[in-house]
């Protein structure tokens, strides 16, 4: 007869806090038996920041800065693996142990439900094991891929199909592909009941990070010298940027001429090519974009040249092709020199990898996530990618979540509302002292953990 499992001596707490640890940010709130992405989900700067007066900014505290101008920035997540606990464990201190902090929480009565990118090393998830239980003491821990919690959200609805029933048991769609983009890179995972499959999973480095660095090497090229601006370009890449449907036609339409031939980009490009005003952070902390306005006396008169003004210089920059050749990356990385293939392709190279039989399943549920999947355009231009490099027989249905970004964190709230389920893949710390990190690696790898 097969072994019994042990019941467990010490009850689960009744508290889970639920913490989808990005790069970029870090999205983190307790989890409700109905939870609402916009009171329970809060979205913290996962980094520590100085300013240029030399101030330093942890965390929360990044909502309260009013100056980003040359920002340096220092992230306990490097290529979407966290090593630096270090780091982390002063974002963690100010934003879940502070008395005034929101999400205040006494670890000896909280679970927490914690989240890392594919294929971590097994050092650093070692790493993640041992802090989590021996430094800051949680009563019970459960550490998973952040594309599987996307499997506990309601995927029927995103595709246009009946929702699911508010008393229907949360049990995890039986096949789902999940592209995950975000700060760090992008990735393509396969998940089968809710449980990644390994050897499936397809990674592009290819993300956030490196769209904005390439936003400001152009910028600093063609107008200012932006290279130490990360904060700035980065909002300037969210603000504008778009993924185009046909980029050689747009990049034609976009174009000045030649040395013999100059033309107004806005002549052929209308519609594409915007000013942005920059920030000064006095007036106002973030900069806005309006339609491109040619006349020279009118930019003149925009900064402040006009004898008279009393009002201050407006500083902005115009953009036309930028706004869409630096996305252009997530799907031709050879644009800048990487031997990749783009996010098609790899999706292509993870159906490959499985059992023919479940291709049309996986191909008529591909969900995006991330913060990139925000860009405008980007999952229809993926869509229409993958149709031609997909079987003629399958269905290809490509759906974007709700809200990218929290959409991760959505999901393990839902799954740790189901105490059923979340009793079996929780451990507790009593556990962990008994077993040690060994056994605790191969539970959580879905493994005999004995």
């Amino acid at each position: 007869m097969p072994r019994q499992t042990k019941a467990r001596e010490v009850p689960l707490a009744e508290r889970t806090l639920v913490v989808d640890n990005g790069a970029s940010t870090m999205k983190a709130g307790f989890a409700n038996p109905s939870p609402d992405q916009e009171e329970d989900c809060h979205i913290i700067h996962n980094c520590i920041s100085r300013s240029r007066d030399k101030r330093v900014w942890v965390g929360v505290q990044l909502e309260n800065c009013k100056d980003f101008g040359e920002m340096a920035f220092r992230r306990p997540v490097e290529k979407g693996y966290l090593v630096n606990w270090e780091a982390e464990k002063e974002i963690w201190d100010h934003t879940f142990f502070d008395k005034d902090a929101k999400l205040n929480c006494d670890p000896h009565d909280t679970n927490l439900i914690f989240t890392e990118a594919p294929n971590a090393p097994q050092a650093l998830q070692t790493n993640s094991d041992q802090i989590i239980f021996e430094e800051f003491e949680f009563a019970s821990y459960y550490r998973c891929v952040g594309p599987s919690l996307n499997a506990y959200n309601d995927i029927p609805a995103l595709f246009g199909s009946q929702p699911r029933l508010a008393d229907a048991p949360m049990l995890p769609l039986e096949c789902l592909l999940i592209i995950d983009s975000g700060f760090s890179h992008t990735t393509v995972t396969p998940l089968f009941r809710g449980r990644p499959i390994q050897s499936a999973i397809r990674r592009l480095d290819v993300g956030g990070k490196i769209l904005t660095n390439y936003l400001k090497e152009l910028v600093s090229i063609r107008h200012y010298n932006m290279m130490d601006e990360t904060h700035l370009m980065n909002e300037v890449k969210e603000a504008v940027c778009f993924v185009s449907k046909d980029f050689n036609r747009d990049l034609q339409r976009t174009w000045k001429g030649g040395v013999g031939d100059r033309r107004d980009a806005d002549s052929s490009g209308e519609g594409i090519v915007i000013d942005y005003v920059l920030p000064d952070y006095n007036t106002h902390r973030h900069g806005f974009m309006r339609p491109h306005d040619p006349s020279l006396s009118a930019k003149l008169k925009k900064l402040g040249a006009a004898a008279g003004a009393n009002e201050g210089i407006e500083d902005f920059m115009t953009l036309g092709n930028e706004r869409f050749a630096v996305p252009e990356l997530l799907f031709s990385p050879g644009d800048v020199g990487m031997k990749q293939p783009g996010v098609a392709e790899a999706v292509i190279q993870s159906m490959s990898a499985l059992p023919s039989g479940l291709w049309p399943a996986m191909l008529a549920n591909i969900m995006v996530v991330g913060g990139n999947a925000k860009i405008d355009g980007f999952v229809e231009r993926l869509d229409r990618e993958l149709r031609p490099l997909a079987p003629a027989e399958c269905i290809v249905r490509v759906a974007g979540a709700t809200d990218p970004i929290k959409s991760t964190w959505l999901g393990g709230a839902k799954l740790a509302g189901e105490r059923t389920i979340l009793n079996e893949l929780l451990v507790t710390r009593q556990e962990y002292q008994e077993h040690g990190s060994g056994w605790l690696t191969k539970k959580f790898a879905g493994g005999p953990a004995r």
